[in-house]
């Protein structure tokens, strides 16, 4: 359970307030990508949001995720807390579209996930981190349509804002 937070409490107020508990609770996403062919490879990240809408990572452009996703920019995601007991997790499910960020919106991007870096510890990324020749990019989730995952395993679609 996340922090004295049920699905039972989620449902009897707003799926939207149950989405957004589940996204702040975690720190890891699942990022499930597929190449041309449409053969699938799942890859865990750490990531920072903005509004819930966008979703943001790094990664480096030779991993399997990343060259799918330059074929092939749809992909899901879902975060979860992966200590719950079976049959009891909370979860969400996002579709979105994906993109390397582009030069010209690095800076904005960058700030964002600097700043969830920084909350939990760890040093600014630098701009210098994530542009040639650094091993890195910054990777940007749109999403599409949201879900949240109930514990008798029903999805509820919250609405984007």
């Amino acid at each position: 359970m996340l922090a004295g937070y049920s699905w039972e409490m989620a449902t009897s107020t707003d799926p939207r307030e149950a989405f957004e508990a589940i996204v702040r609770a975690n720190q890891f996403m699942i990022l499930a990508t597929a190449d041309e062919e449409g053969v699938p490879w799942a890859s865990p990240v750490w990531f920072a949001t903005t509004g819930f809408r966008e979703y943001f990572w790094i990664s480096s452009p030779d991993a399997r995720h990343s060259r799918n996703l330059a074929v092939r920019p749809e992909l899901a995601i879902s975060i979860f807390d992966s200590s719950q007991p079976p049959l009891t997790g909370l979860g969400v499910y996002i579709a979105a579209t994906a993109v390397q960020v582009p030069e010209s919106e690095l800076d904005a991007a960058l700030q964002v996930y600097s700043e969830e870096s920084q909350q939990v510890g760890l040093a600014p990324f630098e701009r210098s981190s994530v542009v040639p020749p650094a091993k890195h990019r910054l990777y940007r989730a749109t999403a599409i349509e949201l879900f949240v995952l109930a514990s008798d395993d029903t999805r509820t679609a919250v609405p984007l804002l």
